[in-house]
């Protein structure tokens, strides 16, 4: 594999982890994203929500979920009260209904720091793929394998694929932030 493909494959990854984190960050809209993923204790082990009901929206600012083992429900019910997304939770003997409340302004800052800390995290990883392309670099040209022009020339194609991706995380990150503001 061509040492720019690699680092584009690493970098895209860090990409989707940082759009799949933020969309996980609750907006005061409801959006089946908000629960998918919580895990449940259940038969024995820890499962995601989305694997063990239907999750369902049924309004801007409510959910519907309905386990397909109805034994099951308690067990959802106070996963979702005891976790730390502040939902109302209202069991009704067949489904379980969350209400998503407002955000306060002091939880929509806590919301956009989280943010900030996903899209470092997200750089930091592209740094490490840039690292570890760059030490490949140096080797092959160590080896014989390339001229040193060669190994500057890639690490300038490096740098320039680094600011594509780091511009993107910050569209990324503005754009979430912005969500957050409207809300």
């Amino acid at each position: 594999m061509d040492y720019l493909e690699k680092f584009k494959e690493g970098a895209n990854k860090s990409l989707e982890y940082l759009r799949d984190e933020l969309a996980n960050l609750r907006t005061g809209r409801a959006h089946t994203g908000l629960v998918d993923d919580i895990l449940v204790d259940v038969y024995g082990s820890k499962m995601p929500l989305k694997q063990i009901a239907n999750i369902a929206v049924t309004d801007a600012k409510s959910l519907s979920i309905q386990p397909w083992d109805k034994g099951n429900l308690s067990q959802i019910e106070s996963t979702l009260r005891e976790g730390e997304l502040s939902l109302s939770v209202v069991n009704s003997g067949d489904a379980i209904h969350v209400n998503i409340p407002d955000l306060t302004e002091e939880r929509r800052n806590e919301y956009k720091k989280l943010a900030k800390e996903k899209a470092e995290e997200a750089k930091i990883a592209i740094r490490n793929f840039r690292q570890s392309v760059w030490e490949e670099t140096k080797k092959a040209k160590t080896d014989g394998e390339i001229s040193e022009d060669e190994m500057y020339r890639r690490e300038e194609e490096i740098q320039k694929e680094v600011d594509k991706f780091n511009k993107e995380i910050e569209d990324i990150l503005s754009a979430k932030e912005k969500e957050l503001s409207e809300v």
